[in-house]
């Protein structure tokens, strides 16, 4: 009788510390959830994984909504004029979503937004089409980019969108191997992809989560860090092959409209921190890289990624 009392004590504790950090807000409906890109992307594939396991913790169903177009900023300009009631989250995907700022594809500045917190971050990859006998490694790649520079036979390279996440990576890996590629845009990964498997380019960068489900259909050449990841231990790094030295990839955070109270950030900060511990939720998440930050550090990071996006337009875009 002793242990179940305490038991039942224990969890009455629990039980008024949740309700506790969350007694100032709770959402009333459901939660429109923001993607700004089209269904089957790798953002959204990942926001859907958090949306189903994060639903206990909200107490209401999370409806994603799916706004691609304008290489994001068609959902990010809709997130940022949406009512700052707690009612509608999204995500925005750096550096994809600081570039939209720089190119003024939107009106809509850093501080339109409310950071809750980071998400997944994915570490930027070269992938080509597996059946690509050309390429077996990355130096092939370079060797025959640089080979062709100039010729009607050039890389073709799709990629997201200009100046987007992916495209700054592949522009970042033909600097350091001084070779030139022609850009096919695509708008989004998910037709990136698509743009490569059909044979209409030569390579492409995305992230891990991005090739999840097309893993028999790319060949991962190599990764944008100085150190091998634990998720490709077997792919070489650009760094170890002589090409790009740094980290490169993308973060994909939660944000809400500026102008919501510090209660709707806590509430979900703390709800999307306790999806992110459930291990029912990091089963099914085992595919990519769950990396939780809380709201503070995810603004410090939007706002570093910023100022990393605005130096690319200096001297970056084919500077050689």
């Amino acid at each position: 009788m002793k242990k179940i009392f305490a038991l039942a004590l224990v969890l009455c504790m629990i039980f008024a510390l949740t309700a506790s950090a969350y007694a100032d807000f709770a959402p009333n409906g459901p939660v429109s959830m923001i993607v700004a890109y089209k269904a089957g992307n790798g953002t959204d594939q990942t926001a859907r994984i958090l949306a189903k396991y994060a639903e206990k913790y909200i107490g209401q169903t999370i409806v994603i909504d799916n706004v691609d177009g304008g290489s994001g900023s068609i959902g990010w300009s809709k997130l940022a004029e949406s009512d700052p009631d707690g009612m509608t989250i999204g995500f925005i995907n750096l550096p994809n979503f600081n570039n939209s700022i720089v190119k003024e594809l939107g009106t809509y500045k850093t501080d339109d937004f409310a950071a809750i917190c980071n998400h997944v971050t994915e570490t930027s990859i070269v992938v080509v089409r597996a059946d690509d006998d050309r390429f077996p490694d990355l130096d092939a790649l370079v060797a025959y980019g640089r080979e062709k520079q100039g010729t009607k036979d050039e890389l073709i390279a799709s990629t997201n969108g200009n100046g987007a996440s992916n495209h700054i990576g592949a522009q970042a890996f033909a600097n350091s191997a001084e070779f030139t590629y022609i850009d096919v845009q695509q708008g989004n990964t998910a037709d990136e992809l698509l743009s490569l498997r059909g044979g209409e380019a030569d390579f492409c960068v995305v992230k891990v989560a991005d090739i999840a489900s097309m893993a028999n259909e790319v060949r991962i050449l190599g990764v944008f860090s100085p150190e091998r990841i634990k998720e490709l231990p077997d792919v070489p790094t650009l760094a170890e092959l002589g090409y790009y030295p740094d980290w490169l990839g993308s973060s994909r955070c939660i944000v809400a409209p500026a102008g919501v109270s510090e209660d709707v950030i806590k509430f979900y900060e703390e709800a999307f921190k306790a999806t992110m511990e459930d291990p029912e939720y990091q089963e099914a998440a085992a595919s990519f890289t769950t990396d939780f930050k809380d709201a503070k550090a995810t603004g410090e990071l939007i706002e570093q990624q910023q100022r990393f996006t605005e130096s690319l337009s200096e001297g970056f875009w084919y500077d050689y």
